[in-house]
């Protein structure tokens, strides 16, 4: 067997939520309206900042970005689960298997690396005001790349050591995408070295983003503290709690999953959690807690009214 691939595998089969298969159109209708809602809310915020100048600043350009990340990111997933829900489509071919996993570990990860450039803009914005604008006119750029850069680069390892694992039976996933550690389960040799990848990137990617997100945060809570004026302070924590609500809903259950993966019953929950429910409550988190963005709705609206 070595040096010969002895895949025979041609297709996975989904489970996604058999066990609930009884509320299958219910299911089907709610996350509809999640996608939907989701997708239109991420492409309003993306809107609002391209057409009001006074949200061209890094903040909302980052928070644009985000917003078509999310999109992305729930595109990968979505339309499959509801496949399987309305029409049973619950068999998906090897390569489409892989492509949606390659796709969907590239947004996960660049999320967590994105929502740490998030992170890191507030910090320096509150921190040093007075050099904010001049650093981030010649580095937001290349800090919007840097996630998608690193995504890629922690898709394209962990996606070619799952999909050379040998799949000689059986093919079923029990997950409603195709999903790292439940392929590394099904794979007849040895899945070590890509579940070790896994493990790695998912401490690297994860973990130890959100350890440093929190050490911005931390940093960022002593200077408020600081600021004499209740005004300042209350300024300065709003335009970090969003960020910070949105951070911590993602990172904790990416971090229950990916960081020790072992293809857990409960884990395809977890997923559905940070990979339909979260991205549904961000747009209404960054509007609903965020006056410039109402505000520049709110214009909008009265303009088309005109």
């Amino acid at each position: 067997m070595s040096g010969i691939n002895q895949t025979i595998v041609t297709e996975f089969i989904l489970l996604a939520f058999g066990n609930l298969h009884q509320f299958r159109i219910l299911l089907f209708m709610a996350v509809l309206l999640i996608y939907m809602t989701c997708v239109s809310g991420n492409i309003i915020i993306y809107l609002l900042i391209k057409l009001d100048a006074s949200l061209h600043t890094p903040m909302y350009y980052f928070i644009s970005v985000f917003a078509i990340l999310e999109i992305i990111f729930v595109s990968t997933i979505v339309p499959k689960l509801l496949d399987i829900l309305i029409a049973h489509g619950n068999r998906i071919s090897f390569a489409a298997c892989f492509l949606q996993l390659f796709c969907a570990v590239i947004a996960g990860e660049a999320e967590c690396f994105l929502l740490t450039v998030m992170a890191f803009d507030r910090h320096l914005a509150i921190t040093n005001p007075l050099n904010y604008l001049r650093i981030m006119s010649q580095a937001c750029t290349k800090l919007a790349l840097f996630p998608w850069i690193t995504g890629i680069v922690a898709s394209f390892v962990l996606t070619i050591f799952t999909a050379s694992l040998e799949y000689c039976g059986p093919n079923i996933i029990n997950h409603f995408f195709c999903e790292l550690a439940p392929l590394q389960k099904l794979a007849c040799s040895d899945s070590y070295v890509s579940s070790m990848a896994t493990s790695v990137i998912g401490i690297i990617g994860i973990l130890l983003l959100f350890i440093v997100i929190i050490g911005f945060y931390i940093h960022i809570i002593i200077k408020v503290l600081a600021i004499k004026t209740e005004c300042g302070k209350q300024k300065a924590f709003s335009t970090c709690s969003s960020h910070l609500t949105v951070s911590g809903l993602f990172f904790c259950t990416a971090m229950a999953v990916y960081v020790k993966p072992s293809d857990r019953h409960h884990d395809k929950y977890l997923a559905f959690i940070y990979t339909v429910i979260i991205p549904v409550l961000n747009p209404f988190i960054y509007t609903l807690r965020n006056k410039d963005v109402k505000s520049a709705f709110i214009k909008l609206l009265g303009k088309k009214q005109k």
